[in-house]
């Protein structure tokens, strides 16, 4: 089984997640994507196996969010996935990948479901 995370070190969830992988023998390929951030392609995948529209998946309390005025109705499902892979710290996280499914670990248990 090939599990993948998007992960940001610096935040607990991620690692938690990150730790319930582990604990349970998987050692998964980490995507720091604040470094690597998805591609519009690859945020568009993991948004159909989430079953998210793209605002479900930001973080709108992130300054950056206001700032760009993303909190605006009338903007596309396109661009706001381009917000995000422009600005991966719009992406909530961890976001885990699983036997062609996706979890987002908030809170860290949901991804058990997938794998």
């Amino acid at each position: 089984m090939t599990v993948k995370i998007y992960h940001n070190p610096r935040c607990s969830k991620s690692r938690n997640t990150l730790g319930i992988l582990r604990d349970r023998g998987i050692e998964p390929e980490i995507v720091e994507y604040l470094k690597s951030p998805p591609t519009v392609k690859e945020l568009t995948k993991i948004l159909a196996l989430l079953g998210m529209k793209p605002r479900q998946l930001m973080r709108r309390g992130e300054k950056i969010f206001k700032e760009k005025g993303l909190n605006d109705d009338s903007l596309t499902d396109k661009k706001l996935v381009a917000a995000m892979v422009a600005d991966p710290i719009l992406i909530e996280r961890p976001i885990v990948l699983a036997n062609g499914k996706a979890a987002l670990g908030r809170p860290p248990e949901s991804v058990i479901d997938i794998l």
